[in-house]
């Protein structure tokens, strides 16, 4: 017997939905039968577009949250029952899978919530060319997938032995692109925590020539959002600067997708100036960033063209390749620090190749590489740009559908903007609906408001000359926001 399941159904049934970076939802949402579901619709979608032939190879891997393994093999049998073979990579961050198999040709499945909490979970789905878009999604949800009914059990001992070709063929990629020992003389410092790349970015930094010191690995998941940066994570990192001297600092998110990178006196950079910093670093013509990014990017004056969408790599990822067709080193980042490279890059013979998908390790390795080559510390590096800082956070457990609406209403109101923000910032200049509500001020200041598309959240970001006056501005508007409740 069998059971037919129509994937747009079992969206609004389940709560497991897409959001920015592949379906996401709690762990009790995401149960065998949905998670089996959403693996066939996707296989089925790429073989209706031809992208995918019969018995073609799907690499697995997934983060180390607790419900990944129980995932994970649920998603190998949907593989399996799709006619397509298992290659199993090992728990790795998952712009290694994405690499490992675009080079082959392969699509890829990674099993990760990123940087949520571990009581949600998630599936990344990747194509022979990267990652599934906003078209791909569509076509995902209008498939209709057959169940086994009744529902087997699936033990997670149904994985096949790992293969490591895909954590090694990254690692290569990088030590085939950047100078041995090019660290040579840098002392890093590697909050290990819960993150998949734990064990591999202390290996390629001390390949590297950097001298490492780990710190804080976690048997037990901690959700580092390098967007949201937790109070704690900025104790730690002041304090470790004052007791190990540091150079930097590096971490990643959950799956090691968004870099976390602190310089010599423990602080923290937004991912945005990460961006930046790495896309100079390594000559850039074309830089594409989403909305919420700082304005240094246009301000610093380094790159040809720079182009912003909205928020979520399937429209960075969109809009580089429309950049491609101009000529040039294309490449774009996100607020997050997730780095996209859409175009194979070349130095001192050397040629890094595309991964156009967020990853943590290369902006770590470009500024510490920068850092190195100057003679200079992280900070100084920061400080050469213009003064535009931001700060962001979010209120929790706040209903999508509730920020939506309370956006919406501020939305072409400039009257409701600065009666609710005036006090703030003074007058608005110009507002933008690219996503979300982005208000400029004519004092220079920026309020972006935006609901997560990852969990009930509502962010907001904030702009400013100063980063006690960012910081300052976005607890304030927090306070206006709490007040929507």
């Amino acid at each position: 017997m069998s059971e037919t399941v129509r994937i747009s159904e079992l969206m609004a049934a389940s709560g497991v939905a897409f959001g920015t970076s592949g379906a996401r939802g709690t762990v009790e949402a995401m149960t065998d039968p949905v998670c089996y579901a959403y693996t066939r619709a996707f296989l089925q979608a790429l073989a209706d577009g031809a992208v995918i032939r019969p018995g073609a190879e799907v690499l697995l891997s997934g983060d180390l949250r607790p419900s990944t393994g129980r995932i994970l093999a649920v998603v190998a049998r949907a593989v399996r029952d799709a006619g397509c073979g298992v290659t199993y990579a090992g728990r790795l961050p998952s712009p290694a899978l994405a690499f490992h198999a675009m080079q082959r040709g392969a699509a890829s499945i990674m099993v990760t919530g990123s940087h949520i909490p571990d009581d949600r979970n998630g599936i990344k789905f990747n194509r022979p060319d990267g990652e599934i878009l906003k078209p791909d999604e569509a076509r995902i949800r209008e498939q209709t997938v057959v169940l086994p009914e009744p529902f087997p059990a699936i033990a997670q001992s149904a994985l096949p032995d790992m293969d490591p070709a895909a954590g090694k063929a990254y690692l290569e990629r990088y030590l085939d692109y950047f100078p041995r020992n090019c660290l040579k003389g840098l002392h890093v410092g590697v909050y290990e925590h819960s993150g998949v790349a734990r064990d591999l970015l202390g290996s390629l930094l001390e390949s590297l020539g950097a001298a490492v010191t780990r710190l804080a690995r976690s048997d037990t998941f901690v959700p580092v959002d390098t967007e949201a940066i937790r109070a704690e994570d900025v104790q730690l990192g002041e304090q470790w600067a004052k007791k190990y001297g540091f150079d930097a600092i590096v971490s990643t998110d959950g799956d090691a997708d968004r870099p976390l990178i602190a310089d010599e006196h423990g602080q923290w950079l937004r991912g945005d100036i990460v961006g930046v910093l790495c896309a100079h670093f390594l000559g850039i013509d074309t830089v594409v960033t989403p909305v919420s990014s700082n304005t240094v990017v246009e301000a610093c004056g380094w790159f040809k063209r720079v182009y912003r969408t909205r928020i979520g790599s399937p429209y960075v990822i969109e809009q580089m390749n429309r950049a491609l067709t101009a000529g040039g080193s294309v490449a774009g980042y996100e607020a997050n620090g997730g780095f996209l490279l859409a175009s194979d890059i070349s130095r001192d013979g050397k040629t890094l190749k595309a991964l156009p998908t967020r990853d943590a390790v290369l902006p770590m390795l470009a500024i510490l590489a920068a850092v190195a080559e100057q003679g200079k510390p992280v900070s100084a590096l920061v400080a050469a740009l213009p003064p535009r800082f931001t700060a962001s956070d979010r209120l929790k457990n706040f209903p999508t559908e509730q920020s939506r609406a309370r956006i919406q209403a501020l939305s072409g109101d400039v009257g409701a903007i600065e009666a609710a923000f005036g006090e703030l910032c003074g007058k608005v200049k110009v507002t933008d609906t690219t996503d979300g509500l982005r208000i400029g001020f004519t004092n220079g200041e920026i309020v972006h408001l935006r609901p997560s598309g990852n969990a009930p959240e509502l962010r907001c970001y904030n702009e400013a000359a100063s980063p006690q006056r960012a910081q300052e501005l976005n607890r304030a508007c927090l306070d206006v926001l709490a007040g929507w409740r």
